[in-house]
């Protein structure tokens, strides 16, 4: 296993696997979409599997991901409790959007606010968040989960570096958007050319 920053050279392999780890807030699902756009692939959102209509779990939502994950080249959300080993396994590298709490907090919560005005992204599912005055009485609205899951991701994260189990596993821990950047326009552009 080999753990880099945002200016370290990729393995010199293609990435063919990817998944993108981090709390509510941390741009996993903009991320996974930007490498599947790079990676010439579709992409295809974690929780589109996972949600149903009215916030329902779908049935076959585990056998989907399974089966998603079986393809060569894909890139996702690491995501899902009860098949983030699997995934996992499959990974070439794994993204970890380690960013600082206050950072990943607001934009949780700039983008709740968008979704409730209707000018922000759709749910998986044709979902709609709750009311905003949820957040008293909700302990599930997303901005109470985005606060309890941020370290949570990261014990995760430092859970599989222990572990130690995915030797050829490459992980690129990066901390704000100016790392995320950098890693993109340079040792992720290098290569996929």
């Amino acid at each position: 296993m080999e753990i880099i920053g945002p200016d370290d050279a990729l393995p010199g392999r293609r990435i063919r696997r990817a998944a993108v780890a981090g709390p509510a807030g941390s741009g996993k699902s903009t991320l996974a979409r930007t490498l599947c756009e790079r990676m010439g692939l579709p992409f295809v959102e974690f929780e589109s599997f996972f949600h149903g209509p009215g916030w329902t779990v779908r049935e076959t939502w585990q056998a989907d991901v399974l089966a998603f994950i079986e393809g060569d080249e894909w890139a996702i959300e690491w995501q899902g409790e009860e098949v983030r080993e699997r995934l996992t396994e499959r990974l070439d590298v794994l993204v970890w959007l380690d960013h600082p709490r206050v950072m990943t907090m607001t934009r949780a919560v700039v983008r709740t606010l968008k979704r409730r005005v209707g000018r922000g992204s759709k749910i998986a599912g044709g979902n709609v968040e709750g009311p905003l005055h949820t957040f008293f009485t909700d302990r599930d609205h997303i901005i109470r989960l985005a606060w309890r899951y941020h370290p949570m991701i990261r014990a995760r994260v430092h859970k599989v570096i222990e572990e130690d189990r995915y030797p050829d596993l490459v992980i690129v821990r990066l901390r704000g958007q100016r790392q995320v950047d950098r890693w993109l326009d340079g040792p992720l552009a290098r290569n996929l050319r």
